[in-house]
C-alpha cells in the first residue's frame, strides 16, 4: 500500500512540475509585458478608435503600438493574420460589426469565435436612419408609407454588402415589409456624396458618416437604432418608439487576440482598456469621431465575447431570410 501511494505521489509531482515548466514562461512573459511593440490589425472603416487607444496603450506602457490597416476583404486579411500570429500578444484585432456578418456571407479561413480571445469592447455606433430633404418624409411612419406605395422605386445606400447599414437596411426592410433598392458602395465616403445630391433616397448609416451631413441640413434624420436614444442625436426617436419594438443593430469596435494569448496578457489589455474608457480624453476623442464609448461596468472578456456570438447569431436571421450573398 505504502508503495502504491509513493507511486502516486511521485506521478502528481511530476505533473506537478510540467504543468510548471509550461506555465512558467507565460507568467515569466505577463509579468513583463509589454517589452517590445504591439501590433494591432484594422480591417475596414476608418482607424480613429485604435489609434484613440494605442496612443493611450503608449503613454501607460513606453512601447510603440504599430497600427496596421488591411482593409482587403471585407476585414478577412486582418483577421486571418491575427489568427496565425503567435499567441503572445504582441498581435492583436481590432474585431468589427463586419467581421460578425462576414462570417455568414464571405467567411474566412479561421473562426471568429474560436481562433480568437476577446478582450474588451471599445465604443459602439447606432445606425442613423437618414433620407435626402426631397424625399416626402420626416418620420419613420411617413416613410414606411411611402415606400409602400411605391415598391422598388425607392433606392438606400450601404458601404458594402455585409457592413452594418447594409444589414440594417435589410433589417428596416423585413420589419417594416417594404421593398427598398440595395445600392452598395465602396465606402462611406461615396455613398454620403449621392445621398446628398439626391441620387439616393434613404441612407441607415452608422452615426460618424453621416452625423456631418445632418448637422449642415444636406438630409434628414428619422429615427437611430439603439434601443435607447443616443447621445449623438439625442433629438431623433428610436426605431423602437417610431413603431419597430426592439429593432437593434449598431456599428461597434472592440479588441481581440488570438486564442490562447496569456490570460494574464488579456487581463493587463482588458485592465487598461476600462481605464482608458473612463478618461476624459478619450470619451472626448471617441465622441467626438460619432463613437459612444462602451460601458466600463459590464464590459469583461467574457462578456465582449458572448456579444460576438449574439451579433453573428441576429447577422446569421437577416442573412438567411433576405437571401443575402457577396457579389
Amino acid at each position: 500500500m505504502k508503495i502504491l501511494l509513493n507511486a502516486h505521489y511521485r506521478i502528481a509531482a511530476r505533473s506537478c512540475q510540467t504543468a510548471l515548466l509550461i506555465l512558467l514562461p507565460l507568467l515569466a512573459q505577463a509579468q513583463g509585458y509589454p517589452a517590445k511593440p504591439i501590433r494591432i490589425l484594422v480591417g475596414p472603416g476608418p482607424d480613429v478608435i485604435a489609434r484613440t487607444f494605442a496612443q493611450k496603450f503608449t503613454d501607460a506602457w513606453g512601447q510603440q503600438i504599430v497600427i496596421d490597416q488591411r482593409p482587403g476583404a471585407g476585414g478577412n486579411i486582418a483577421a486571418e493574420l491575427a489568427a496565425k500570429a503567435p499567441t503572445d500578444g504582441y498581435t492583436l484585432l481590432v474585431a468589427t460589426s463586419a467581421f460578425a456578418a462576414n462570417v455568414i456571407l464571405q467567411p474566412g479561413p479561421f473562426d471568429l469565435v474560436k481562433d480568437f480571445a476577446p478582450v474588451a469592447l471599445f465604443a459602439t455606433s447606432p445606425l442613423i436612419l437618414t433620407v435626402h430633404p426631397s424625399v416626402p418624409a420626416t418620420t419613420v411612419q411617413e416613410l414606411v408609407a411611402l415606400a409602400k406605395a411605391r415598391p422598388g422605386q425607392l433606392n438606400y445606400a450601404s458601404t458594402g454588402n455585409g457592413t452594418a447599414p447594409h444589414l440594417g437596411g435589410e433589417m428596416f426592410k423585413t420589419a417594416a415589409r417594404i421593398d427598398l433598392v440595395h445600392v452598395p458602395y465602396k465606402g462611406a465616403g461615396p455613398a454620403i456624396v449621392d445621398v446628398m445630391a439626391g441620387q439616393i433616397q434613404v441612407y441607415f448609416q452608422i452615426a460618424p458618416g453621416v452625423l456631418g451631413a445632418l448637422q449642415s441640413g444636406k438630409i434628414r434624420g428619422l429615427a437611430v437604432s439603439s434601443l435607447q436614444r443616443s447621445k449623438l442625436a439625442p433629438e431623433l426617436p428610436t426605431m423602437s418608439e417610431a413603431g419597430y419594438p426592439g429593432f437593434h443593430a449598431a456599428g461597434w469596435n472592440g479588441l481581440v487576440a488570438p486564442a490562447g494569448s496569456p490570460r494574464a496578457v488579456i487581463n493587463q489589455l482588458h485592465a487598461e482598456i476600462i481605464r482608458l474608457l473612463a478618461h476624459p480624453d478619450v470619451t472626448k476623442r471617441l465622441t467626438g469621431a460619432g463613437w459612444e464609448p462602451a460601458s466600463t461596468s459590464n464590459n469583461t472578456p467574457d462578456t465582449f465575447g458572448q456579444f460576438i456570438k449574439s451579433e453573428i447569431a441576429k447577422f446569421a436571421k437577416v442573412i438567411k431570410e433576405n437571401g443575402l450573398k457577396v457579389d
